[in-house]
């Protein structure tokens, strides 16, 4: 197959070029220039997309002995993953950034222009597996030689990166390759890369929001929305503080809200809504924060098995699937229930779940495979 490796100037990525080329396929690298103003070097572990990690995603072609290409993406990346992160913010919700990239750019934007150059795949270094098994929406193929491709879980969980690839759907999943699914550990792929004579062996990993390198998102928010100054007010509506911006507060945040006076039980406050309208931030207590269902929207479906079963013209018990939600990036799954609405879904939690921001995503598993994806429309308390 003609494969197009996306390099991101990682060890991940490099590796996962590296065993796309030695499974034979011809590969060719290529790297995403997503800022419109790079820097010249990353600072430490954050940030991405630096002219330093260009030049380390070309070393690693070099070492590979494959083409390498620079595609500037930066003003899609800007006018969709940086603008959503800014309206959703404004608009009282919590976005997450690699969410919407992955959904625009990296299997959208990119894979697109991949098909349409004639590459058969798009192999990335994220972790994450993919499985074949026979369509159970074919009953007429006895043989089971019509099979889906399902997402998987990584088998280290501790890297799993399957959360945020879920937006993805069926038909761009099918052109993806995720070499590093099957890997033990990070130290497993950082000696592969060693061994292999890649330079980026050792390189730290990136995290935090990549366009946002000092890590002060509310520093960047705050000088892209600017200064809204507001209350800070309980439940029952009483003035507790004041803030400078609601869009800097999120669902579930405990630290840094402005509070003047102690609660009368003298216990910790949380964020639980953000009223972006009256430019309010209501704050209570954590009991408060639990969650009993979620209701998304924008549902993205990977399993046929699941949707096909789903009859939107009834509600009965049989439009209810068990299954485990998760709504963080590194979030632990909770046992919950769901059943398809139009174009969203309902999903009722069996466990202890709290904190749940608009805008989030919702993800849902069986077991180790990815069922489909959501945003977060509501929530209802426990």
């Amino acid at each position: 197959m003609r494969v197009l490796a996306a390099l991101s100037g990682g060890v991940d990525s490099a590796v996962a070029a590296a065993r796309a080329v030695d499974a034979g396929h011809d590969v060719v690298g290529v790297h995403l220039a997503l800022s419109r103003n790079r820097d010249q070097f990353r600072t430490g572990s954050r940030g991405c997309c630096s002219i330093e990690d260009a030049g380390d995603a070309r070393r690693a072609a070099d070492v590979l002995g494959i083409p390498y290409y620079v595609w500037d993406l930066s003003e899609r990346f800007e006018d969709t993953v940086v603008a959503d992160f800014l309206a959703e913010y404004a608009a009282g919700r919590t976005p997450n950034p690699c969410v919407r990239c992955n959904e625009h750019i990296k299997f959208e934007a990119l894979m697109d222009k991949a098909v349409a150059l004639g590459f058969d795949a798009v192999c990335t270094g994220h972790y994450a597996r993919v499985a074949l098994r026979p369509d159970p929406a074919d009953p007429a193929d006895p043989t089971g030689r019509t099979l889906v491709r399902e997402l998987h879980r990584a088998a280290d969980l501790a890297k799993d990166q399957s959360y945020v690839l879920a937006v993805m759907g069926s038909e761009r999943l099918a052109r993806s390759m995720f070499p590093l699914g099957d890997v033990a550990s990070k130290a497993e792929v950082r000696a592969e890369a060693e061994r292999r004579g890649l330079s980026v062996s050792a390189k730290p990993d990136s995290y935090d929001i990549c366009f946002v390198a000092d890590g002060d998102t509310q520093g960047f928010l705050r000088e892209r929305l600017g200064a809204q100054p507001g209350d800070v007010v309980d439940t029952e509506g009483r003035i507790v503080g004041a803030h400078d911006g609601a869009y800097a507060y999120t669902v579930g945040q405990r630290k840094g809200l402005s509070i003047g006076r102690p609660a009368p039980d003298g216990r910790p406050r949380y964020v639980l809504e953000v009223q972006p309208v009256t430019n309010r931030v209501v704050v209570g207590p954590a009991e408060a924060l639990a969650v009993g269902a979620v209701v998304g929207t924008d549902a993205v479906w990977l399993a046929p098995d699941v949707v096909g079963a789903q009859d939107l013209g009834a509600d009965d018990d049989a439009r209810w699937f068990s299954c485990a939600v998760q709504v963080r990036a590194h979030g632990d799954p909770v046992p919950a229930r769901a059943r398809r609405t139009a174009g969203g879904v309902r999903i009722e939690v069996d466990g202890d779940l709290r904190g749940v921001a608009p805008g989030q995503s919702a993800v849902l598993y069986d077991g180790s495979r990815v069922l489909g994806q959501a945003t977060v429309e509501g929530t209802e308390r426990a």
